[in-house]
């Protein structure tokens, strides 16, 4: 009998749209644990506005909406809104504290510009072979 062989064709797993620090993860994690399981995880988008051209947002997320790419990090879902993927492509979110409070901050390789009070930025569409 011959013996057969099985040829296995392993698949590289797709890079991350978007990922979490370990700061902003624990972070993402007890706010979500306080929620009672009402929510998933969180929801991340673009908007146009503010002096640079565009925010990002944040909120709760129940469920996945239509076209949402959903990506599973840290133990946190992230749903990001699909007309916000391209601007995305790449970000790591992070949680940091200082003196003055503490706040969500989106380190994006795409980001181009940000205005003074760092609440409006300006992004660039990542390239296709990204």
């Amino acid at each position: 009998m011959d013996a057969v062989k099985t040829h296995r064709t392993s698949r590289r797993e797709r890079p991350k749209a978007m990922k979490l620090s370990e700061a902003a993860a624990a972070r993402v994690r007890d706010i979500l644990a306080k929620a009672d399981g009402r929510y998933q995880g969180i929801r991340v988008g673009v908007v146009n506005g503010g002096c640079a051209g565009m925010s990002y947002t944040m909120d709760y997320a129940e469920r996945a909406g239509p076209l949402e790419e959903v990506v599973e990090d840290k133990d946190v879902k992230i749903f990001i809104d699909p007309k916000a993927i391209l601007f995305l492509i790449g970000t790591e979110m992070d949680f940091v504290r200082d003196k003055l409070g503490a706040k969500f901050v989106f380190n994006n390789p795409n980001q181009t510009a940000a205005c003074g009070c760092g609440e409006s930025v300006s992004i660039t569409p990542a390239a296709e072979d990204a």
